[in-house]
């Protein structure tokens, strides 16, 4: 059978381009003894990909030029020769930018569509989610009455990182691009406050506006200016939260930023990054908790789709125009 897949074909010098990927054709056979057909029904395109796709020293090998791209996928079991897996199973893996998959079923597990919809699989329900629980719970570990602070907050990870904390009994705080972001934060997901950091010419004070009793718990996934000028108003014994740095993925040199580790030994506050894949052992705890919240109402989710594979690398570039609410999910089958 024809299977189209998209290849990384160029590094990107700054924000990825069009031309840096290519869209091909192969055929692909019956599965072996032992594997299994999968069709792709959702991918995944997130922010930590413009590290693999450069040729920077990181957690992981960078995607080789002329292989497939990598990135989060559901999808449905269509053929099998697995003893574990049959046709009609809906399953979630590692599988690249591709329509189909042939897979021995390592790193690949079923998902129970009777939790949430299929394509929650890599949102609320997936890697991001666990990013935010496990960064927020394990690593900030809130108290009630405490203040936390999201940057990127209107994203996948942010938007979650604030809900579960308003659970918690948290003031909640965050930034996002756009006006619509702020209301979607302060009307729809329960922020206390929120600010365009595009409309702001001077973060320290909107962080002071919105955070007045100063920051307990920062969740950062943006990194650059605002970041710094939260260091700037952390509280006693604070923790900071280090999930991704989005502001600098596709700077060319390592920005001349302000150097506040100073904060640190005054407000004597912890910061602390962290990978979710060193937190796997709290996935199906934090899937229990998250579809529970879901069901009750208490977190909202939104989900931004494009429709084709083709269209895969456009939605991966438009993360860094802020074009996304939630989580940016590219569509390749219906469920």
């Amino acid at each position: 059978m024809t299977n189209r897949q998209i290849l990384l074909v160029s590094r990107p010098q700054g924000i990825p381009e069009p031309e840096n990927f290519r869209l091909v054709e192969t055929l692909l056979g019956d599965p072996a003894e032992g594997q299994f057909l999968v069709r792709t029904h959702y991918l995944s395109v997130d922010p930590y990909m413009r590290g693999r796709i450069s040729d920077r020293k990181s957690y992981a090998d960078p995607v080789a030029l002329g292989a497939l791209m990598v990135g989060g996928t559901v999808g449905t079991v269509v053929a099998s020769r697995h003893d574990r897996y049959r046709e009609g199973d809906v399953v979630v893996g590692d599988w690249g930018w591709q329509e189909y998959a042939l897979t021995d079923g390592a790193g690949v597990y079923r998902f129970d569509t009777s939790l949430a919809p299929m394509s929650t699989a890599v949102g609320v329900m997936g890697m991001p989610g666990l990013t935010a629980y496990a960064g927020l719970l394990e690593i900030g570990k809130p108290n009630e009455g405490e203040t936390v602070f999201v940057t990127g907050a209107a994203g996948a990870v942010g938007s979650l990182v604030g809900q579960i904390a308003k659970l918690k009994g948290c003031y909640v705080a965050g930034s996002a691009g756009s006006p619509s972001k702020v209301e979607h934060l302060t009307k729809e997901l329960g922020f206390d406050a929120a600010f365009n950091y595009k409309d702001s010419q001077d973060y320290a004070a909107a962080i002071a506006e919105a955070c007045p009793q100063g920051i307990d718990v920062f969740y950062d996934n943006v990194g650059g200016p605002v970041s710094d000028a939260a260091f700037t108003h952390i509280n006693l014994h604070a923790r900071v939260v280090i999930c991704g740095q989005i502001d600098q993925y596709n700077a060319e040199q390592p920005p001349q930023g302000p150097r506040l580790l100073w904060n640190l030994i005054v407000k004597r506050a912890r910061v602390e990054g962290f990978l979710v894949f060193d937190h796997g052992h709290l996935y199906r705890q934090a899937q229990r908790d998250i579809s529970g919240w879901i069901k009750e109402g208490k977190i909202k989710y939104r989900e931004t789709i494009v429709d084709g594979l083709e269209n895969a690398p456009a939605a991966f570039i438009g993360l860094f125009h802020g074009e996304n609410l939630g989580k940016q999910l590219v569509r390749l089958a219906n469920d």
